[in-house]
């Protein structure tokens, strides 16, 4: 089993609409790199919803894969924001998963989980806007037995 993050801003999608949803898929990702971490994912893995854009931004629940490698809808929608006018249904450019709710979290802030992840770490590098990221498996099981850093 392998951990991610998936960052989301909650006033466009939180772990609460995934809680009440109960599952969804990540669409809309338009990075290569996010989109090849998502294509990376396996059935069972877990990630951490993360809170982008928010005051404080940081881990608000946890979720998990349950479906991989499927094209992302919204690359077909001409009238979506994430449209591509490059990607068929026989070539698809995008990929995504199926995430399932599991948990909401009290926010563990940005602040905290700069003394959790590495400094190289793309979530705590300066900078660095990446939706999709792997979390080191020492860190994510820290994360979860503590639900925080401390």
């Amino acid at each position: 089993m392998a951990y991610w993050l998936l960052k989301s801003e909650p006033e466009v999608y939180s772990i609460l609409d995934l809680k009440r949803e109960g599952r969804a898929i990540w669409d809309g990702v338009r990075n290569y790199q996010a989109r090849n971490y998502l294509m990376q994912m396996q059935q069972g893995d877990l990630c951490f919803f993360y809170h982008s854009g928010a005051n404080p931004p940081g881990i608000a629940g946890l979720c998990r894969v349950k479906g991989t490698l499927l094209p992302d809808p919204t690359q077909f929608d001409p009238h979506s924001p994430y449209f591509d006018p490059k990607a068929t249904r026989e070539r698809p450019r995008w990929y995504t998963v199926e995430v399932e709710y599991l948990e909401a979290w009290p926010l563990v802030p940005l602040a905290e989980l700069k003394a959790c992840f590495p400094q190289d770490h793309p979530l705590v590098k300066r900078g660095n806007r990446l939706s999709v990221m792997p979390v080191p498996p020492e860190v994510a099981e820290r994360l979860i037995a503590r639900r925080g850093c401390r």
